[in-house]
């Protein structure tokens, strides 16, 4: 049965209006009837349509054809008749492995001999005539420097671990700085399977995977050379695959030296003629640009040659221009880029005027009093009293001066302001242990020379044992021990108070604080405030080079990159002019010797900024301005850097970034040194200039890893980045009334008070105020706030002050290094009783 329909009265009382006309509607009315719903506006006279199955079927299509053409372009270098090299990097990870065993394993897999004396390590060449390609096989020791340099150049990275012995802390940390640096391709190989039980043949290889899969995720597999077959299929991939390409690389041309060949000039033995043989890998290359090799420097490019193979063998081994077939390029003597890195500022470019009879006659008279008084204090030159602690010795004073001028050199009133602050804060702020500590601790006066070396020091030094001048004031190991200790206790003490108490200090009562904080200055928002970056810029500002738009030069240098003659893949020779003999003296057969070509402007001082990610492995306090080296890319650097916060910025702030004194573990900081401008992002690693031995090391592993202290990357070049460093100066409520009351401890002069009035105020627990007036004669100051305060809150005073980097980065050279330094690069030897336990 049909249900019957409900009935509904007709609704008489309804009205319709007449809608208005689109032209008539008002702009409210249209707005909300879009809903939010915005018409696109075409570009460039183009109308907007609908696009059909087969529009959307081509455009696939096309987008298929670029990355066929891409794939067809990446590995048309590997193709032909001269060829170029696929560059696979072997690694050993454990100190049983033998980077020899695997690639000869990898070459008796296709019936070719193994070039045992007749190429060197770092140039075995395989022809894959099965697969129509060439293998260039470096064979790495266990060194980190030249494991980086190997990675840098590679396309594929072989990782030799052992089934018997497991990845030592040496291997791990290759691990850690390959993962920072960017790798290609890696495949992991296992040796010595065949000595481990069948049955747990599988959970090594399993374990294996897991441990290699956490530092690169990409390799789901581990391999072996042991059997033709499986040596086989690892040359199969090596051939059939495009090499994953690393970016910051890509952009710039690259070079893996077969030979470098020296010829001294007429004039100076000790410089000479370089001639570095090898693929050109990466980007074009201009003989206009420079050349750097990693240790020594940039160089000048003297003419480029193409060597092919078959050329190669027939003309020998002269550099000289007659011999050679083909000249690629020449540089241009208007376009080429010169070796001044620094611009020489003229300090009398002022404005002055000519001085009338009586100024010169005062002047006359003070050269004549200048020159008595030099006189007077000729023996006394350049010395300075410094205060240290009681049985400090010649030695470690000499260390703590040195360290303070050059504190001294940047600004005198912030070489004075790192250590009273602390010191300051470390007084109030200090455990009562610590101030037992501080009160019985007796000090004394040491005078220091010019040249930083103690001249006097106290009774108790000079009365010392007559083997004190035979060891030039060396302290012996114990008295090394304990100021070693102490210093460290006092570092790690500065780092607390730094935590738990940033940026405040006290106000010094034996100096006016209006003089003390001359060079600071209140902002009512440290975000917006306005701040002139070029304001009182230092003398080193006008030496570097700043561009008007750092990205669009960075576009116009690889557009020219790209239009160079010599192209990549082909073999060509490099003959740099004016290098040091040391470079060829240096080279050695058996470890990588790289080179990376320049763009234009990279080798010009600028402010440089980097950010950086403290290490969980290097828990001591780091500070800035301390002494660091920087692997900064394909160029290492000893630097001192400055730390800041790395905080946003944009069009409506004021590019003012908060310094920090410390490096601060788990937050992203950003460093500042003056370094050669670099464009891309490199990444970048802070190493320690010393090695420290790990606390984890066992007695049968010599020597010591290097002790990396952070990782990050290249953020910008921008000298106009604002660097101030803050202080807060803390006063104590004493009155309270509402929402004014009297502030005391903070100044301890009415001058002070009236000095600093204009600067806003705020608390501990969120208010904020200003200064109303002075208080009688010892600094008490009425203020008033947005809102009643507590007796237990503290009133602080925010003060800023710009700071910048010091001329201080300097090219960082392996062969400069000591035994010990070098030794700290150099793997350990692991024992065959540490086999691995599953």
């Amino acid at each position: 049965m049909v249900a019957e329909p409900k009935f509904h009265h007709r609704a008489s009382l309804k009205q319709t209006n007449k809608p208005f006309k689109r032209r008539f509607a008002t702009k409210n009315s249209m707005r909300d009837k879009a809903k939010g719903r915005t018409q696109r506006v075409s570009l460039k006279g183009k109308v907007l349509r609908k696009h059909s199955r087969a529009d959307r079927r081509n455009a696939v299509r096309t987008e298929q054809r670029k990355k066929r053409d891409h794939i067809v372009m990446s590995t048309r270098i590997f193709t032909g008749r001269h060829r170029a090299p696929k560059i696979v990097a072997v690694i050993p990870l454990c100190a049983d492995i033998n980077a020899s065993d695997i690639v000869r394993n990898l070459f008796a897999c296709v019936d070719e001999p193994y070039p045992e004396e007749k190429a060197p390590k770092t140039a075995r060449m395989l022809n894959v005539t099965r697969f129509k390609q060439t293998i260039q096989f470096v064979e790495v020791e266990r060194n980190v420097l030249d494991i980086l340099d190997a990675a840098k150049v590679a396309d594929y990275v072989i990782m030799g671990i052992s089934a018997e012995i497991e990845v030592d802390a040496f291997g791990e940390h290759c691990l850690s700085a390959l993962q920072n640096q960017g790798h290609p391709g890696v495949f992991p190989i296992v040796q010595g399977m065949e000595t481990v039980v069948p049955k747990r043949q599988n959970d090594v290889k399993k374990s294996l995977q897991s441990f290699m899969s956490h530092f690169f995720p990409e390799a789901d597999k581990v391999y072996s050379t042991e059997t033709p077959t499986e040596a086989l299929s690892i040359l199969r991939m090596i051939t059939a695959q495009a090499p994953k390409g690393v970016k910051w690389r890509e952009i710039r041309p690259y070079m893996l030296a077969d030979s470098v060949e020296f010829e001294p000039s007429a004039e100076d033995p000790q410089v000479g003629r370089l001639a570095l043989t090898g693929y050109l890998r990466g980007a074009n290359l201009s003989a206009n640009r420079l050349i750097h090799i990693p240790n020594f420097g940039d160089y000048q490019i003297e003419q480029i040659y193409h060597v092919p193979v078959a050329v190669e063998a027939a003309r020998g081994d002269s550099i000289e221009e007659d011999d050679e077939p083909v000249v690629l390029d020449r540089p241009d003597a208007e376009h080429q880029d010169s070796l001044v890195e620094a611009n020489e500022p003229n300090t009398l470019n002022n404005e002055q005027t000519w001085p009338e009879d009586e100024e010169m006659n005062d002047w006359n008279v003070r050269m004549q009093e200048m020159e008595e008084k030099e006189s007077r204090i000729a023996a006394t030159k350049g010395q300075r009293t410094i205060t240290v602690p009681k049985g400090t010795s010649t030695y470690q004073a000499s260390w703590i001066a040195a360290t303070e001028g050059d504190d001294n050199e940047s600004d005198a009133s912030d070489a004075s302001s790192d250590d009273d602050e602390d010191m300051d804060s470390g007084s109030d702020m200090g455990s009562d242990e610590e101030e037992e500590d501080d009160d019985e601790e007796e000090y004394e006066e040491m005078v220091v020379g010019a040249d930083g070396k103690i001249v006097s020091a106290s009774d108790d030094e000079d009365n010392g044992d007559a083997n004190s001048d035979k060891d030039e004031g060396l302290p012996s190991a114990e008295e090394e021990a304990l100021q070693l200790k102490a210093y460290l206790k006092e570092r790690e003490r500065q780092n607390r108070d730094d935590l738990n108490f940033p940026d405040e200090v006290d106000t010094p009562m034996e100096i006016s604080a209006r003089e003390r904080f001359a060079r600071f200055r209140g902002l009512q928002s440290f975000r917006t405030s306005p701040w002139d970056p070029y304001e009182n810029l230092p003398l080193d500002y006008a030496r570097i080079f700043q561009f008007e738009s750092f990205k669009r030069t960075q576009q116009r240098v690889l557009r020219m990159a790209a239009d160079s003659v010599v192209k990549s893949g082909m073999r060509v020779r490099i003959i740099l002019r004016a290098a040091p003999a040391q470079i060829a003296a240096s080279y050695s057969p058996s470890r990588p010797f790289v080179a990376f070509g320049l763009m234009q402007h990279e080798h010009q001082m600028s402010v440089v900024h980097f950010t950086i990610v403290r290490s969980e492995g290097y828990s001591e306090p780091v500070r800035s301005k301390d002494p660091l080296v920087a692997h900064f890319g394909f160029r290492r650097y000893n630097v001192q850097p400055l730390f800041s916060q790395h905080s946003l910025g944009g069009s409506n702030t004021n590019g003012v970034h908060k310094f920090e004194r410390f490096l601060k573990p788990g937050v992203v900081s950003v460093g500042t040194i003056y370094a050669p401008i670099q464009f891309g992002t490199v990444p970048v690693s802070l190493y320690l200039p010393t090695p420290v031995p790990a606390n984890d090391m066992s007695d049968s592993q010599a020597g010591v890893i290097p002790t990396l202290v952070g990782t990050g990357s290249s953020l910008e070049v921008n000298p106009s980045r604002i660097l101030a460093k803050r202080i807060i100066l803390t006063g104590a409520p004493f009155k309270i009334h509402k929402r004014s009351a009297v502030i005391r401890y903070m100044f301890f002069s009415p001058e002070d008070v009236i000095w600093f009035k204009p600067v806003q105020l705020h608390t501990k627990h969120g208010r904020t105020g200003h200064i109303f007036e002075s208080l009688g004669t010892h600094g008490y100051m009425k203020c008033v706030f947005d809102g009643p305060i507590k007796q237990m809150d503290t009133v602080c005073m925010n003060l800023y002050k710009r700071v910048y980097p010091k001329w201080n980065t300097s090219l960082w050279s392996e062969h400069a290094q000591d035994e010990e330094q070098k030794q700290q690069w150099v793997g350990p030897v692991a024992l065959k009783s540490d086999a691995m336990e599953l």
